[in-house]
């Protein structure tokens, strides 16, 4: 597919309005769903907000690529923008960015239409391209400029030096979505390559797969890898390779320092360990209570199937006991089920955090932590109680971290002995260490710790009740599936565990679902405040809001943060404390409605829920101006 068939005349903008990031993300994302390019605004903008949020595509030198792939477009697109005045894009160089490139692929996009995305995208590498662009005054004239750029690339392609006395340095670049930076990385570095007389292979693993793979041969001749990625990507077969790890942006910004660093040589040996490393320098991105969050999630988003499946079965289990009897063969069966389900919860949490931390080395000491947490402590303190989910998620950032260090510690062991590193020194010291952290301090401490926990839930009063019950439920709305709603769903989580008591998880589960609820009522009550396209997505959140899926207020919150988590956090609170004050219990961790049967009290949880979600929706539909949110071409 030619790159002028993707670059789309009538969907360009040349002089956006737009003043800050937010509404020239909306402005372009309203050009597309005009032009018939995107079939559901929402969602689309949704993805591309979302992929902001993982790290900004304003990739300096006044350019921003922000882009998505999703179900909701039509055909693959690029539209082009242009802001005379500039835009505060929080762009890696911190400088305003005067020109856009909104990039649009279907969810099945084919090869071609990727392979074209790619094309655009080193495209935008030349310098004069870009300086002609800044000056462009007519569609006519942007598709003009690309036209002459891919001839002039074609015509003069890279082609890498064959002088086989030439260094030869083999790279990977990866990108989340595989869109663009995938690509602009990887033409940054072969044209890099050809100037420094270095022979260069690259290899990319983009959207449409891993292209370019790096052979056997290529990898054991190659002075050195650069893997410019921001995901996970295949990096065992670098055993023993100078490697270099880092943001796929630095193969864009800088990709002659990535080359001559590897000729350099001072780069450190890499060693295979079981799994992808992080702990390049250059790969830390985020602060440390950033990546503690990651580990954290890793090990819950692992540990949820067992316990929505054990949870729910238990749940079926004793529904059968009220009419068919403790020694039913149903009850008998499902309940087992349900908890031996719920025996691996700990273990996993505590297996998949040090997996997170410290790749596979890490798992089985992780994976023993986390079942001495869930065993009554032996030592020291003599308890009839274990360290139980704390002590389960110490476990685990304990296991990892400390084969991180083993790592360190063992890094110049020779290489004839590298094979002793993950077959016998990491998970031998790796399970001695943690075994007798968690039998000499974290069991004793912690099932003291645990105990006093559990015999606080289980005999507080109901003013204490109402009020955690207020405060969990709350925190599900004040970042709506982020890090405190989730601390509060994991809260829910361990209350359910250690005492079997769902009354949390009731104040959690309502709190949870009133946002998107509260989001429905208004945009149907008062309809002359949002725009057709929103009040669609009014609705589909009474699909989402009774199935407990928070996430559905997103994009209502980018767009006006302050009026919807307001009086959502206000709605959640009220629900939340209802739910305790009615002794509302949920044995199943999911579900939303759909496993009301299941509840304890459900009649008074579907009150909660209502009054909550009411009481938020009006909040929001009374404050909210009658003005359109959107930008509308």
């Amino acid at each position: 597919m030619d790159v002028l068939n993707i670059l789309k005349k009538d969907i360009m903008i040349m002089d956006l309005k737009a003043k800050t990031k937010e509404d020239a993300l909306h402005e372009m994302v309203n050009s597309f769903f005009a032009n018939g390019l995107v079939n559901d605004k929402k969602l689309f903008e949704q993805d591309i907000f979302k992929r902001e949020e993982e790290a900004t595509t304003g990739i300096g030198d006044g350019i921003a690529m922000p882009h998505a792939r999703n179900k909701a477009v039509n055909a693959a697109a690029v539209l082009f923008a242009k802001s005379e005045q500039g835009i505060d894009y929080d762009a890696l160089d911190g400088k305003p960015v005067h020109l856009f490139f909104m990039i649009a692929a279907p969810a099945n996009a084919n090869d071609v239409h990727l392979q074209a995305l790619a094309g655009l995208s080193s495209l935008l590498l030349d310098a004069n391209l870009i300086t002609d662009l800044k000056k462009a005054k007519t569609p006519t004239e942007v598709q003009q400029l690309f036209k002459a750029a891919s001839d002039k690339k074609e015509s003069n392609e890279i082609q890498q030096p064959e002088i086989q006395d030439l260094p030869l340095i083999v790279a990977v670049t990866a990108c989340p979505t595989g869109i663009a930076h995938t690509y602009m990385a990887e033409s940054a570095l072969l044209d890099a390559g050809k100037k420094m007389n270095v022979r260069m292979r690259v290899e990319t693993n983009g959207s449409e797969g891993v292209k370019h793979r790096l052979s056997t041969d290529e990898i054991a001749n190659a002075v050195g890898v650069i893997v410019a990625a921001d995901k996970k990507v295949e990096v065992e077969r670098f055993a023993g390779k100078k490697v270099l790890q880092t943001a796929v942006i630095d193969g864009i910004k800088k990709p002659d320092e990535l080359i001559q660093r590897v000729l350099a040589g001072n780069l450190a040996t890499f060693e295979v360990a079981g799994g992808n490393s992080s702990s390049s320098e250059d790969n830390k991105q985020g602060g440390i209570w950033h990546h503690v969050y990651q580990d954290l999630m890793s090990g819950i988003s692992n540990m949820l199937p067992f316990v929505v499946g054990g949870g729910i079965l238990m749940a079926i289990s004793f529904l059968l006991e009220q009419s068919l009897g403790k020694t039913s063969t149903a009850f008998i069966f499902l309940n087992s089920l349900g908890t031996n389900a719920f025996s691996f919860l700990i273990p996993i949490l505590a297996g998949f955090i040090a997996f997170s931390i410290g790749d596979r080395p890490a798992m089985m000491p992780g994976f023993v932590g986390g079942y001495m947490a869930t065993q009554a402590s032996a030592s020291i303190v003599k308890s009839s109680g274990s360290a139980g989910f704390i002590g389960g998620i110490i476990a685990g950032f304990i296991a990892g971290y400390l084969i991180l260090l083993l790592k360190k510690i063992f890094i110049k062991l020779p290489k004839s002995l590298d094979g002793l590193k993950p077959m016998i020194i990491f998970p031998v010291l790796g399970l001695f260490i943690i075994g007798t952290l968690m039998f000499f301090v974290i069991d004793p401490i912690f099932s003291v710790v645990n105990l006093f926990l559990v015999h606080f839930l289980t005999t507080m009063g109901t003013a204490n009740a109402i009020l955690l019950g207020a405060i969990l439920g709350g925190m599900q709305a004040v970042d709506l599936g982020g890090p405190v709603n989730k601390a509060a769903y994991t809260t829910a989580i361990g209350v359910l565990t250690a005492t079997g008591d769902g009354s949390m998880m009731a104040s959690v589960m309502v709190g949870g679902m009133i946002p998107p609820l509260a989001i429905a009522i208004a945009t149907t009550i008062w309809k002359n405040k949002f725009t057709e396209d929103e009040r669609k997505a009014g609705i589909s959140n009474y699909v989402l809001g009774i199935s407990f899926i928070t996430e559905g207020a997103i994009p209502f919150a980018i767009a006006d943060p302050l009026r919807v988590i307001g009086s959502c956090i206000i709605g959640s609170v009220i629900g939340g404390g209802l739910a305790q004050l009615w002794k509302v219990s949920v044995p199943a961790p999911h579900g939303g409605l759909w496993v009301v049967l299941l509840m304890h009290n459900p009649l008074y949880f579907v009150l909660a829920l209502i009054i909550g979600s009411v009481v938020a929706g009006t909040i929001y539909g009374v404050w909210k101006p009658k003005k359109i949110a959107l930008i509308e071409e």
